[in-house]
């Protein structure tokens, strides 16, 4: 019996030495003890020459919604430890939701690390769109936002555009040093970097990627062969975005899956589009103008007299106006906060963004009195036209 217990611990102590310290998917620590608690593998699994918690399992496997909660100090923290380190930072925005998916306060961060600043999901904008112009109005925006990035790239994460461009680039930049991949919730940064190493590495190790926020919960250190490595962040979360006030169902539905094909409106004023029943648009007062909407291309847009709004919208808000979907999912949305735009003539598109939902577009050429509602808390503003 004493032989037996000591071969017990010596078998533990070895499955202990070779197990993994964090998971493969996402970065967090493993252990075998507590299946509620993060982290959880089973001890199977650490068998396996990549091993992943039970967590990021069940997110690729069977597409499981498995939120865990990280404070606003843990992302704080592995960004103070960006600037105590030399290195390039590679920050990825969603050129779709760029007003969402900005990492404030970024530059007081990294310290002296020069930033490549990559524009993902160009694979969404509409066809023929002037690709150089886009990269100018980023660099104009990340310029306003008191950014100066050593570069602007535009890639496709998903379908593996411009990557040779982005890791050459990055070659140049680094200099020898580590790689951080830093962005907001679901712009594409695990994407990118299975992306890199399907395409130019490994393909053995493959991070967890979903549309759902938090899915990356620590570092995750990808080694590079001159001994430094291309690390991946958890996603800041940036709480104005839409996204995160819908039940993940609807959230799967307002996030774009294919090339946006942009919904032309010809309004009269005193006109309102509801789309779906996540915002409404008030054309209050202007010449006969178009509304080009952006957003994803299944999602309803109703058009009706701007004085039945209130009543259209209390009669079917989570039934005939989806997302959200059901009266309780109506329910549990903040209530509308009013945003009022002045457009005046001018040369240029004017864009009305609704953070995470996507915008509407006006040419510019005539004034408009235009009101949104949207939940209270999302982001709603006015830029220079992208398009």
């Amino acid at each position: 019996m004493e032989e037996e217990s000591v071969m017990d611990q010596d078998q533990e102590t070895a499955e202990a030495q070779e197990m993994p310290e964090t998971c493969a998917g996402c970065g967090i620590a493993l252990q075998t003890e507590d299946p509620k608690r993060p982290g959880y593998a089973p001890a199977s699994a650490l068998q396996r020459k990549v091993v992943v918690c039970q967590r990021c399992f069940r997110i690729r496997h069977y597409n499981e919604v498995a939120p865990v909660s990280m404070g606003d100090d843990d992302f704080l923290r592995i960004l103070h430890g960006i600037g105590a380190t030399e290195a390039l930072v590679v920050m990825v925005v969603d050129i779709f939701d760029f007003q969402g998916s900005w990492l404030k306060g970024l530059p007081r961060f990294v310290g002296n690390n020069p930033i490549l600043l990559v524009g993902n999901k160009v694979d969404l904008l509409p066809r023929n769109i002037n690709l150089n112009r886009v990269r100018n109005w980023l660099q104009h925006e990340a310029k306003e936002r008191g950014l100066r990035p050593a570069d602007v790239i535009l890639i496709s994460a998903q379908k593996g555009l411009n990557i040779d461009e982005l890791l050459m680039r990055i070659g140049e930049l680094r200099k020898g040093r580590d790689v951080y991949i830093v962005g907001v919730t679901n712009v594409g940064k695990s994407t990118l970097i299975n992306r890199i190493m399907r395409d130019y590495g490994s393909a053995e190790l493959e991070i967890t990627t979903s549309p759902f926020p938090g899915t990356t919960l620590d570092k995750i250190e990808i080694p590079l062969e001159d001994g430094k490595s291309i690390i991946d962040t958890p996603g800041i979360i940036n709480r104005d975005q839409i996204g995160h006030m819908v039940s993940p169902s609807d959230l799967r539905k307002i996030t774009p899956k294919s090339r946006i094909n942009p919904k032309v409106y010809q309004l009269n004023e005193k006109q309102t589009l509801f789309l779906g029943g996540l915002a409404r648009i008030d054309f209050v007062s202007g010449p006969h103008q178009p509304f080009v909407i952006y957003v994803e291309n299944n999602l309803y847009i109703h058009r009706t007299k701007l004085e039945k709004a209130d009543e259209f919208m209390q009669k079917h808000h989570g039934t005939l106006l989806v997302p959200p979907t059901g009266e309780e999912a109506a329910a549990s949305l903040p209530p509308f906060a009013r945003y009022t735009f002045s457009v005046k003539p001018t040369r240029m598109t004017v864009d009305i963004v609704i953070s995470g939902l996507g915008w509407v577009s006006l040419q510019g050429k005539e004034p408009a009195q235009v009101v949104v509602h949207a939940p209270k808390g999302v982001s709603v503003g006015m830029r220079r036209g992208l398009i």
